[in-house]
């Protein structure tokens, strides 16, 4: 049996909590004996989480003894850490067989000297604070995950139960994950590389309500013609004044913003589907197969087919 034990301080963020946590409660219903979850703050009293929300622990950090996986939350109370909870991480953060954050959880890692030398990531707004106070941490911005030997951390919020899935799965299989994803209607995993920003959110909403549609069309017709003169008719604007006020309005180019709804929706289908590297070219507007092994290679550095075969589940999920 495996003792996850999540640290809980006042500020937390209830959903970095209470997410991981119906992951491996999961894991414990569908193999019984697997987990013995135990949550804990400092002298064992309540806490409140930043949405207001009391929990009530277990018991206390101090009476706690050193669990195989070790749960670091984030949260507000991450920017005004008790010493006390920091050192309790420096002294036990170590013996750990597992050490795993959520969001800003990374921080309080990282204060402990838990982080030293290892590659991290956080939520991304935090991701220039983590560097600039520990430079010894090579700090990645962009995955939702990043695992280092024995040591996880992950992006914001729900990227917890997306590592939370894969420490499931690597601890108990992949059914046992399978189950759990489709219990609480999420994928079985998203890939630890892939981005904190989907491309509609990497890029900021046009104010202008024409502008906005585009925005939308282009993402649910990644297949179509998405010229800028096609676009600029939709927005019913010059191609010209189109592509510069979609630039000065959204933050980027019409054509790279095309770009990434394209690949996005192309590692989708990769994912999650057993559509040929073909069809799949077509549906997003690649037109050819070659033609999106160039954008992979460009973009990710690796081939549709090897994508595939790295990062799509024995059994797509179906939710």
């Amino acid at each position: 049996m495996r003792t996850v034990l999540v640290v809980l301080f006042d500020g937390v963020q209830s959903l970095d909590v209470t997410g991981p946590l119906e992951v491996f409660q999961g894991g414990e219903l569908h193999a019984p004996g697997s987990y013995r979850i135990r949550t804990a703050s400092l002298d064992g009293a309540a806490v409140r989480t930043s949405s207001g929300l009391t929990v009530v622990p277990d018991q206390a950090l101090t009476a706690s003894a050193t669990p195989h996986t070790l749960l670091v939350p984030g949260g507000r109370g991450t920017r005004n850490s008790a010493p006390d909870v920091v050192a309790w991480l420096r002294e036990h953060g170590p013996r750990a067989e597992r050490l795993v954050s959520v969001c800003t959880g990374a921080i309080l890692l990282a204060e402990a000297g838990l982080l030293e030398g290892r590659r991290a990531t956080t939520h991304w707004a935090y991701c220039d604070k983590l560097a600039r106070d520990h430079p010894s941490v090579e700090v990645d911005p962009d995955p939702i995950y990043v695992r280092d030997g024995h040591v996880a951390t992950s992006a914001g919020v729900t990227a917890g139960i997306d590592l939370a899935l894969a420490l499931v799965e690597e601890d108990l299989g992949r059914e046992v994950a399978l189950g759990i994803a489709r219990h609480l209607v999420v994928f079985l995993r998203r890939p630890g590389n892939q981005a904190q920003f989907s491309a509609q959110l990497a890029a900021q909403t046009a104010r202008r309500e024409p502008l906005r549609e585009v925005q939308q069309w282009i993402t649910e017709h990644p297949g179509d013609d998405l010229s800028v003169e096609t676009l600029a008719a939709r927005a019913r604007l010059s191609p010209r004044h189109f592509a510069r006020a979609f630039q000065a309005e959204t933050g980027m180019t019409p054509g790279r913003y095309v770009d990434r709804v394209r690949l996005e929706h192309a590692r989708r289908l990769l994912e999650d589907t057993s559509d040929g590297v073909e069809e799949i070219s077509r549906a997003c507007g690649y037109g050819t197969s070659e033609a999106m092994r160039r954008a992979f290679v460009k973009a990710l550095g690796t081939a549709p087919a090897e994508y595939r075969r790295r990062f799509r589940p024995a059994s797509a999920p179906t939710l």
